[in-house]
């Protein structure tokens, strides 16, 4: 069932099943929604011609719905997965016959971001002016086992983009993560790479915490365990998250795209959460009489206690629309392309000792998990037999 919230934080999303209806995230976030764009804002947004990467996930599959429903008539929505972007074109279709408003057809594209020859056609055919990157790896834990797919995926199909976008004039907007600060996974390491590299072509980088209700969020994890009645998994008491609704962070992309600069924007959120606050609002609002446990697991692979929005080197300044501006720290351009340059063939051969060398030499502050380090460790003694 698609649900829909009140027009205070419109959210489209695939993936929220019905129990959800009873789940006001407002009531656990316990602050004011962030405010949305003006129409004068969002009128010459709508006007342009737009391609989402990543179409067919939720942030993407959100986005792309939010612009449908304000009329957009130049979507071009580019996923790798036949069946997300299967779900989201008959998703499109439902919200065309329920009348929200005239859609008008997008161009649905089956294929890979990282593939620089489809992506030239595509600039060519189409001449996107808007471009939100939001095609990426999300999963800490589990990319911490698959750190050359992280950077294949995260970095690679940044750097094509904005190749693209640059040689066609279009300005992209990349959606990022808060784990890209000080990060311990390869998530967060390909990612801040991928800012990089987005800033380096003049684009947007919008920062984001934790989106509520997204696919493979916690809050799904534990959606899926209360219906199944099981205990709640949270990594530690203390651990922090900063939370966000999915109208929200529609909202903040369209800022994102208003902005049109070389520029590093987060939320201004006051406050994190603690992970298990969420887990017992949730149990008390969708099992109350359940009395469902929470089990502690300790911290997994490439996670932390708490996430930050930006680091001590890093210079942050008031925006408008309750945004805060970054002043990124970086490499030098000549050293950052060298070493994102030798990545390429370190991939191409699997070797991920030099894979992360290269990673780390790109973000300094990056301290890789033991999960990482051994698998480093295990390439370097097997290529000396």
């Amino acid at each position: 069932m698609r649900r829909r919230l009140p027009a205070s934080d419109p959210i489209y999303t695939l993936t929220v099943k019905s129990t959800d209806e009873r789940l006001d995230w407002r009531e656990f976030l316990a602050r004011p929604l962030l405010p949305g764009p003006t129409q004068e804002m969002l009128a010459p947004i709508v006007q342009s011609p737009i391609l989402i990467t990543g179409a067919g996930g939720s942030l993407g599959s959100a986005l792309a719905l939010r612009l449908a429903d304000a009329g957009h008539r130049g979507l071009i929505l580019l996923d790798f997965s036949e069946n997300n972007l299967l779900q989201l074109e008959q998703a499109l279709c439902t919200q065309a016959t329920a009348g929200v408003r005239a859609v008008h057809e997008p161009t649905l594209l089956l294929g890979d971001a990282r593939d620089a020859d489809a992506l030239e056609n595509l600039f060519s055919r189409h001449r996107p002016r808007i471009v939100f990157h939001a095609a990426a790896y999300k999963h800490v834990p589990f990319l911490e086992s698959h750190p050359l797919a992280a950077i294949a995926n995260n970095v690679f199909s940044t750097e094509a983009v904005a190749g693209a976008a640059a040689e066609h004039g279009a300005h992209v907007v990349l959606l990022s993560t808060d784990k890209v600060v000080e990060p311990a996974s390869v998530m967060g390491a390909t990612k801040r790479v991928a800012e990089q590299i987005v800033l380096g072509h003049g684009g947007t980088v919008l920062r984001l915490g934790n989106v509520l209700g997204s696919s493979g969020s916690v809050s799904e994890v534990f959606a899926r365990q209360i219906a199944q009645a099981e205990a709640l998994t949270v990594a530690d008491p203390e651990a922090r998250r900063y939370f966000l609704t999915a109208g929200e962070t529609v909202n903040l992309l369209f800022f994102a795209a208003h902005c049109g600069e070389s520029a590093i924007l987060v939320p201004a959120l006051p406050v994190q959460h603690r992970i298990a606050e969420l887990a017992a609002f949730m149990a008390r609002t969708l099992a109350s009489d359940c009395g469902i446990p929470i089990h502690y697991t300790g911290l997994r692979p490439g996670d932390k206690f708490e996430e930050k929005l930006w680091s001590e080197s890093e210079r942050a300044e008031p925006a408008p629309g309750s945004m805060i501006r970054i002043e990124p720290t970086g490499l030098d351009a000549i050293l950052f392309a060298r070493h994102l340059a030798a990545l390429h063939p370190a991939l191409r051969v699997g070797d991920i000792s030099a894979a992360l060398a290269d990673l780390y030499a790109l973000v300094p502050d990056y301290r890789p998990s033991q999960t990482v380090l051994a698998m480093a460790q295990s390439y370097r003694e097997r290529a000396c037999v």
